[in-house]
């Protein structure tokens, strides 16, 4: 009997220190470019009262895995490997161990894959290749591992930009909350393309063209949690376009800019996101290297911008807001740096925190 109680409260004791583990920190994967120290893929924790930060593992060699998703169960990894051949590397995942181990990898459909996205039920991969200018639809079977194409829709056009839109560049594939349509940005021929989607056969099929303004170069797309709008940020002019969303098709209804008036030296706007409350949207500016902060209108969805906070590095990339929607994580590419920001939650503005993790070319930020 004693020996029994003994191990009863064992349990509970291990119970607890697991539960206080998931409760006391931030958990991320981290996808990088792998052309200098990385070896991939990275898991990290991050104390939620100190903001110190361990790096638990990495994946063994991949290469440039810079964006990834993971399944809804956290035990499969999805990434791209960003080169000439293009492909997506499948990882099984321990959670609690930090193990990784590679699963599969095939084709993306198309050169440099540099976005990726699983579909609302986890059944369907989708990836964006921005030299190929394509985008690849990918089954995941049964047992995590990723399928070959079983669709590939290539895009066609170019944009008034001679060096960056001479034909057709896929920067991001975004499902939308119902999981029915499919949103692809286009920073080559200045389009977000609107795919209707079929969960059941993994099917895309074009429902709607949104053309933006000319040499825009449209790059990352999110949609409002709880409004009818969505948002894309343009990497060659610096700005941020609202749409209204009703009924899975998109209606233009202004721009914006991310840089203080006046500035006109060389910018490239890279992500996009908005705070959990829905009160703020953000965007990472390359060169000019600050976080944009942007009110959001509750009745209009306008945008109001409020600050450029400083990234503590060099050429922000992608940026995630904790899910709490305390922190922003930011990741400098070319400082190997990503740096920690305190969210106000009541003006949206960022604050230093002096904390930061230390990773060679981080590209993407995912909160497990």
């Amino acid at each position: 009997m004693k020996k029994s109680f003994g191990i009863f409260i064992l349990t509970l004791f291990c119970l607890g220190q697991l539960l206080a583990q998931k409760t006391n920190a931030y958990k991320i994967l981290v996808g990088t470019y792998t052309q200098k120290t990385s070896k991939g893929v990275y898991y990290v924790s991050i104390d939620k009262k100190t903001l110190l930060s361990t790096i638990i593992s990495h994946s063994d060699k991949i290469d440039n895995p810079s964006f990834l998703d993971i399944s809804k169960d956290r035990k499969h990894i999805y990434t791209v490997c960003e080169t000439d051949g293009g492909s997506v590397q499948a990882l099984s995942f321990n959670q609690s161990t930090g193990e990784f181990k590679h699963s599969n990898i095939v084709n993306s459909g198309g050169a440099h894959p540099c976005h990726i996205t699983l579909d609302k039920t986890g059944k369907w991969i989708f990836t964006g290749n921005y030299t190929g200018g394509s985008l690849g639809v990918l089954p995941v079977k049964t047992d995590g591992t990723a399928g070959q194409p079983t669709q590939i829709i290539q895009h066609y056009g170019t944009g008034p930009n001679k060096n960056r839109q001479e034909k057709p560049h896929v920067h991001s594939v975004n499902i939308s909350p119902d999981n029915k349509n499919l949103f692809v940005v286009d920073l080559g021929i200045d389009e977000v393309v609107n795919y209707t989607f079929d969960a059941k056969t993994g099917k895309l099929k074009e429902a709607q063209r949104i053309k933006l303004t000319a040499g825009s170069g449209p790059r990352h797309f999110t949609f409002h949690p709880s409004l009818p709008y969505a948002y894309v940020i343009q990497e060659l002019t610096g700005k941020v376009t609202l749409f209204s969303y009703k009924n899975g098709l998109l209606k233009t209804l202004e721009e914006v800019s991310t840089l203080p008036a006046g500035f006109k030296d060389n910018n490239a706007c890279a992500d996009i996101h908005i705070s959990p409350d829905g009160k703020f949207l953000y965007g990472s500016n390359r060169f000019y290297d600050t976080i944009v902060t942007f009110s959001i209108n509750p009745k209009t969805g306008k945008l109001k911008q409020l600050s450029q906070t400083p990234v503590g590095g060099k050429v922000p990339r992608n940026f995630a807001i904790s899910p709490d929607g305390k922190y922003v994580f930011v990741a400098n590419q070319n400082t190997d740096n990503i740096v920690i920001f305190e969210r106000n939650a009541s003006t949206g503005l960022l604050l230093k925190t002096g904390k930061e993790i230390n990773i060679s070319m981080p590209v993407c930020i995912k909160f497990i």
